[in-house]
């Protein structure tokens, strides 16, 4: 899932046709409309409850801390306010695309969202004379945003068991097993409102043969089957396949064409999918008279962006090294108890723009473990001390990255820093990852592909570096937090 929105948008203009089988079109158009009327409703209640919560709390206060509000203007600025969510929201095709990689973009909207609707709201009372009091938006400013989030997570997790339950699902085949192979499957998978449900992937490898997809995800991630390539109308007949993704790249003009022929044989319909990491750059358009050039442009980030992402290092690193203080020296007597040797493991990495750094880790290997080397594939390797083995369980081993993220060579939220060695073999789709400032904490941080080398499941980086801004690092954070409290990292 690593471009859900490059996939719900391809695949929305591959799909205004009608199915060829018109019983499954009106059930998955009846269940498009349920979820997405269901979604808005759902939005709407949270928002309205949650603000008129906030309002019972205020008028709780004692007296001459809040003025107080009639019932009737009440009902009328949760009403108001849970309408301005739900109108943005849709606004924004919210109620339309799929879900975001590990659901970010679901929690990323929700802060938005109630951050500008509160605002919307202040300047309507004003206009309509409700004289809201700026009291209760300085409450429901931390309040209603996660309260809003896990509703939409829910509401999510529900709609994907109805699809589960749907008989009437069409089904999908991709062709293709590369990355963007795997992204639609992940997409079509967590974003059950595009309709479809993926029941197959052609390769045209023989070594991925009975082989299964894994999808992009946390933990529990579900697995498509891998079945021989090319396709052929028997095969796709076979898996009563209603629509054919061709997600293969480096495609014949010959092997483009068979799969149109098979899909056609088939009575399928058929859409191609281009590789969403070319969207990771800008692209640049060119009209000379009548030459036409496209040039990939580096995005960069706005000033505000910039100025708000460090603020936000700067202040939250801060307060965690003063508060953590007692915690960071009980680590570091126990790394030296355990074994000999300084408790501090000092590391070049390479940054932004492939700009070697030095991070800071607590030591969890022995003194004699090769200092660059791959990263150990499990808990039990020789090489991990026994509080090590603790501290990279808990990832309290990450720790002393906070003077990082002070100094200014890491974020809180980006991409993790890669040894030098590593980024010195990486291809030009790899090295898109450098644009961003790295991180503690990330989407491949937080997803199960990080058992596994970060060149190898890139897709999580080049999703954030398209989507990233202040409210989409909340999000990451938020999920960090929560994870953590899980036992997930």
């Amino acid at each position: 899932m690593a471009a859900p929105d490059l996939f719900s948008s391809n695949l929305r203009a591959a799909t205004i046709a009608p199915l060829r089988n018109a019983e499954r079109a009106i059930p998955r158009d009846l269940f498009q409309g349920a979820t997405a009327l269901t979604a808005a409703s759902a939005d709407f209640l949270t928002s309205a409850l949650a603000m008129m919560a906030v309002c019972f709390f205020c008028a709780s206060l004692p007296i001459g801390a809040f003025q107080y509000h009639p019932m009737r203007q009440d009902l009328a600025i949760s009403a108001l306010f849970g309408l301005l969510v739900s109108v943005l929201i849709s606004r924004e095709g919210g109620y339309r695309a799929g879900n975001g990689l590990l659901r970010i973009q679901e929690t990323e909207r929700a802060i938005r969202v109630s951050i500008q609707s509160l605002l919307l709201l202040f300047i309507f009372s004003s206009l309509l004379s409700l004289n809201l009091s700026w009291r209760v938006l300085l409450i429901a400013g931390p309040a209603v945003p996660p309260l809003l989030a896990l509703e939409k997570q829910f509401v999510a997790a529900v709609v994907c068991c109805l699809q589960r339950r749907n008989n009437g699902t069409p089904r999908a085949v991709i062709y293709g097993s590369g990355d963007t192979g795997r992204s639609a499957v992940s997409t079509l998978l967590h974003s059950p409102r595009l309709g479809f449900q993926p029941v197959a992937v052609v390769s045209n490898h023989p070594a991925q043969f009975g082989r299964t997809m894994s999808v992009l995800g946390y933990r529990n991630r579900p697995s498509v089957a891998i079945r021989p390539g090319p396709p052929s109308p028997s095969l796709l007949q076979s898996l009563h396949c209603d629509l054919l993704m061709v997600a293969a790249q480096g495609l014949s003009a010959y092997e483009l064409d068979a799969a149109r022929d098979a899909a056609e044989q088939a009575g399928s319909r058929v859409a191609f999918l281009a590789d969403p990491a070319v969207e990771a750059h800008q692209t640049e358009r060119l009209n000379l008279d009548e030459l036409h050039f496209t040039s990939n442009i580096e995005r960069r980030d706005s000033r505000i962006y910039a100025a708000a992402k460090r603020l936000t290092d700067v202040t939250v690193s801060s307060a965690l090294l003063l508060l953590l203080a007692p915690i960071l020296v009980l680590i570091a007597i126990l790394v030296r108890l355990d074994s000999p040797g300084p408790p501090l493991f000092v590391q070049k990495r390479a940054g932004q723009g492939g700009e070697v750094f030095e991070m800071f880790k607590f030591r969890s290997m022995y003194m004699d473990a090769p200092k660059y080397s791959l990263s150990p594939p499990s808990s039990y390797d020789p090489r991990i001390t026994r509080i090590g083995r603790l501290l990279r369980k808990m990832s309290l081993d990450e720790l002393p990255q906070l003077l990082n993220v002070l100094m200014g060579t890491m974020s809180l939220v980006g991409p993790r820093p890669e040894m030098p060695f590593i980024v010195e073999r990486y291809s030009a789709k790899q090295r898109q990852r450098l644009q961003a400032i790295p991180g503690i904490t990330g989407l491949w941080q937080l997803s199960a592909d990080r058992a596994f080398p970060i060149h190898q499941n890139i897709e999580y980086d080049l999703y954030y570096i398209r989507n990233r801004g202040f409210f989409m690092d909340l999000a990451i954070l938020a999920h960090t937090l929560i994870f953590a409290m899980s036992g997930g990292i």
